[in-house]
């Protein structure tokens, strides 16, 4: 994930005299170190914020950021993740409810809680707000209690829907994609792809004599394989790929604008963190292959899912033929299958 822009994303923290604002570059932390809640401001006004970040300031496990600029606030909530956004209605430009259209309108955002803020209560803007997507609304300044308190409610809900969301997405042992979730993405992006005219790579990993690691020492250290070949293959893509389990020990890995060649040599990357480094499993040292078949498109409009995947699965049985340990990519009409490396 790109780091966001120290110039458009503050992150208000008074110093000791509360008298003067830091300016912090609000990197991502770790999913183990994320805070339970985020707040993102999106107020072109600095008092403003000054004002929000000191009703904070008692919460420890709030963690403020803040955006001056209405027309970087997508890009802010995009790069932070926050469980609430706090949207002033009113902004230089462009308006607090066109914003909350955008959000809506952008999947990273679409779900995320919104609470709009405004200078006056009325039940007109308040059912504009509603009608556009936002979660709430409050007359500023709120109160510190209350404030507190929705914030909470709110990022306590958009959790559970995450989390709710996650079980149905995620592969429960390796935390990748789960098959559905990996085909209707792979679906999306040739879709996309043929919209934009952009070249799609498919690559699909088979972990090598994945079999006899359960037979000789038991299904948790196959799981414990499986497990950190997923780590290792979601290290080596780039941040908008995509990795999913298909099956078994099989995984399909989805590249959006990704050529021939790009998907060869990352093909190689995959392969080499597979093999290079020994698996622990139930405290033995294994040395673990994977076989990788690759096909791309520069060509998607017309192509189906089935297609593409048909072509990646019949690479990879080539690779398994020729020997296991090696990548090699399906071929373009006229064209025998092209291989990219050999290990063994």
């Amino acid at each position: 994930m790109n780091k966001p822009n120290p110039q458009v994303i503050e992150s208000l923290l008074p110093r000791a005299d509360h008298s003067t604002i830091d300016l912090l570059l609000a990197a991502q932390a770790a999913p183990s170190d994320s805070p339970e809640v985020v707040v993102l401001l999106v107020d072109d006004q600095t008092i403003v914020a000054r004002a929000v970040r000191q009703l904070f300031a008692e919460d420890q496990d709030i963690a403020f950021h803040y955006c001056p600029s209405p027309h970087q606030a997508l890009e802010c909530a995009e790069a932070l993740h926050p469980t609430v956004i706090l949207q002033d209605l009113v902004m230089p430009d462009i308006t607090g409810l066109q914003l909350v259209r955008k959000y809506r309108a952008t999947p990273a955002t679409a779900e995320i809680p919104i609470i709009v803020l405004s200078t006056k209560e009325d039940p007109t803007t308040k059912s504009q707000a509603f009608a556009e997507g936002a979660n709430d609304y409050l007359v500023k300044l709120p109160d510190r209690i209350e404030l507190v308190a929705r914030v909470r409610y709110h990022s306590r809900a958009y959790r559970a829907l995450v989390a709710l969301r996650d079980q149905a997405t995620r592969d429960g042992l390796t935390g990748v994609w789960n098959r559905k979730m990996i085909f209707d993405t792979l679906a999306q992006e040739l879709a996309r792809a043929g919209r934009e005219g952009t070249p799609l790579a498919i690559i699909m990993v088979d972990l090598d004599k994945f079999k006899s690691i359960n037979d000789s020492f038991g299904h948790p250290a196959g799981d414990a394989v499986l497990q950190q070949a997923s780590r290792r293959l979601s290290a080596c893509v780039r941040t908008y790929d995509h990795v999913g389990r298909y099956g078994g020990e099989e995984f399909l890995i989805v590249l959006p604008n990704c050529d021939r060649e790009q998907a060869g040599k990352l093909s190689e990357r995959l392969r080499q963190s597979v093999a290079d480094a020994p698996m622990n499993a139930e405290g033995k040292e294994l040395h673990v292959t994977c076989s990788l078949g690759v096909a791309f498109t520069d060509t998607p409009n017309g192509l189906s899912v089935a297609a593409l995947v048909q072509a990646a699965d019949g690479a990879l049985y080539v690779a398994k033929q020729t020997g296991r340990n090696c990548v090699q990519v399906a071929p373009l009409p006229g064209f025998s299958f092209w291989l990219i490396s050999e290990r063994r």
